[in-house]
């Protein structure tokens, strides 16, 4: 039911139940907030959207009042704007000084607020925090000197995760948010996933950054330096540097990187192609013997992390296979050596990532092979942007090149894995093609595609229906566990992503306050995938040949040693 509503002395049309921040904004025009969190329940917290509402007596927080018929509304009158300028400042009295060092800088809500409210002057100062930071986490930096408590970090984690790993302590003005008990993210159950970093609004959440031991072994002569990236990256890298969203960077990748001084430039979509072929090959395995079913996607490193800390007994149930930075890290390592003099130690390895969660990945023992990683260091898509930006290269103005062989791939089905439901999509083709001998005549599966958080599908192979589920986040996967659990599963496949929509939109990846900008990565990647010759992973020629020349076939005992892992259950303080 549409209802009139006056704002700033003009008549406007809203939706009734509507908030007064939905309403303005489908009219243009913009309430700052640094609470608010898209589809999630408003809580008014930081007060920063206050309105000016004839007949009451005080201010009210547009994000959580509705608007009701003929309600007169002034957004930007001299006492909204006075009270919006003096919480900022508030905001800003205690907090550090160092906007030229912060990671966020340049990209900080609330240095954004303070230049719209043309604060140009410190009317009040408070004692600054003195807090230690937080580095023991492998993948996420802590520093609660830049808390605001807005508490996004808090619901995010508790909401959409269902971890709770964060959490407010204290009261009044000592009031902050940390971990259990206070202590460290080490010791705590935090899945290193980053969505904490995504809507945290200063840089009181950050990636912890390798860069400076990147630099240094790219300049170093007798190391072998070789990076790889996933296909999320290419996808998304676009938006971190002002060009056109969803325009796949790979080739321009593959030239800045090699700028940079990388030796080799590997495209992560090949180690996606190997990922999908020992995923179909052990889940029809397990179809064949009828055991552990489902098997659970092992890709995604803050799941994988999720499951060994909550649902120890279900281990059974995910996939042995590596995700596809360390397929790339190990196969890297054994065979791209350059001559038979170099060994791992002289091979520094990079995996570019969206996310936090394949740094804590990259340090796990099991990862490792006679004590020495196979991926050395991971940087994420926002701190690859920030690479090139400190090599000056001008991404406008290079043109693109091919990635070394034989990860030279840029174009494949393995593109898919990227976005929630693709790699149930890619793993199907190749499975059907597994057990048929046939390829589909249909390799586009709609209801795998989507911005929903859980698709499901039923396929009939050899009078035999196979169920298949994609997941995500990790708050929508409980329900499922707990099926598992009393054994009311009834699917042969379940895909797991921490992170809503899937790597696209991953901890590490640009910022963005839309889930527009999610489905546009995915129609990107959609868009790339269906107009390609060929879709089957399984007829790549060097697929084929890779397995021809090293590991025999997908799921065999020699990809078992190099491409496959073990989880067991891990214990967290809380």
């Amino acid at each position: 039911m549409q209802i009139d509503i006056e704002v700033n002395n003009q008549t406007l049309s809203a939706r009734k139940g509507e908030t007064i921040l939905e309403a303005l904004a489908g009219e243009g025009i913009q309430i700052p907030t640094l609470c608010r969190l898209e589809d999630f329940t408003p809580t008014g917290a930081c007060r920063l959207c206050v309105v000016e509402v004839e007949g009451r007596d005080h201010l009210v927080p547009a994000c959580s009042y509705p608007v009701e018929e003929w309600m007169k509304i002034r957004t930007h009158s001299p006492r909204v704007i006075e009270a919006r300028k003096m919480i900022v400042e508030l905001l800003l009295s205690n907090h550090p000084d160092d906007c030229l060092y912060c990671e966020r800088n340049g990209h900080c809500e609330l240095q954004r607020l303070a230049e719209e409210l043309n604060i140009r002057e410190r009317r009040l100062s408070g004692r600054k925090s003195r807090t230690n930071l937080d580095l023991s986490s492998p993948g996420i930096v802590y520093d609660p000197s830049k808390c605001v408590l807005c508490s996004r970090c808090v619901r995010i984690c508790e909401e959409n995760q269902q971890v709770s790993t964060l959490d407010f302590t204290g009261r009044g003005n000592t009031t902050a948010v940390s971990a259990a008990m206070g202590k460290d993210l080490n010791f705590s159950n935090c899945i290193q996933c980053g969505q904490c970093i995504m809507v945290c609004p200063t840089g009181a959440l950050h990636d912890k950054s390798y860069l400076d031991a990147i630099q240094q072994a790219v300049n170093r002569e007798d190391m072998t330096t070789v990076v790889h990236y996933a296909p999320s990256v290419a996808v998304s890298l676009a938006e971190e540097l002002g060009m056109k969203p969803g325009k796949d960077m790979s080739g321009l990748i593959n030239r800045a990187l090699k700028k940079i001084g990388f030796d080799k430039v590997y495209d992560g979509t090949f180690a996606s192609e190997i990922y999908v072929m020992e995923e179909a090959a052990e889940l029809a395995d397990r179809i064949d013997k009828g055991d552990a079913l489902p098997v659970i996607s092992s890709s995604c490193p803050a799941w994988v992390k999720e499951a060994e800390q909550k649902y120890p007994d279900l281990l059974p149930h995910l996939s042995t296979v590596k995700s596809p930075e360390q397929i790339a890290g190990s196969i890297i390592k054994r065979y791209c050596l350059e001559s038979s003099d170099r060994g791992q130690n002289d091979i520094f390895s990079v995996a570019i990532s969206p996310c936090p969660a394949k740094k804590f990945e990259a340090q796990r023992q099991e990862m490792t092979h006679q004590g020495i990683s196979d991926i050395d260091a991971v940087m994420t898509t926002r701190e690859l942007a920030r690479l090139i930006k400190l090599y000056g290269v001008d991404m406008h103005a290079i043109e693109p090149a091919a990635a070394d062989q034989p990860f030279n791939k840029d174009r494949s089905a393995a593109r898919l894995t990227a976005s929630l439901g693709g790699t149930n999509e890619a793993i199907l083709r190749t499975l059907y093609y597994k057990i048929t001998g046939k390829d589909l005549k249909n390799p586009r599966i709609s209801k795998m595609r989507g911005a929903r958080n859980t698709k499901y599908f039923s396929f009939q192979m050899e009078n035999q229906d196979l169920n298949f589920a994609a997941l995500s986040p990790l708050g929508d996967i409980r329900e499922l566990m707990e099926d598992m659990r009393n054994e009311q599963v009834t699917h042969h496949y379940v895909e797991v992503m921490a992170c809503k929509g899937g790597c696209i939109n991953g901890g590490g990846q640009p910022f963005h306050h839309s889930s527009q900008t999610v489905r546009s990565r995915m129609k990107a990647i959609h868009n790339q995938e269906d107009k390609m010759d060929t879709r089957f992973i399984h007829h790549s020629p060097e697929v084929k040949r890779f397995y021809s020349d090293y590991l025999d076939h997908p799921n065999g005992e020699e990809a078992r040693k190099l491409l496959h892992t073990r989880f067991s259950a891990r214990d967290v303080l809380l």
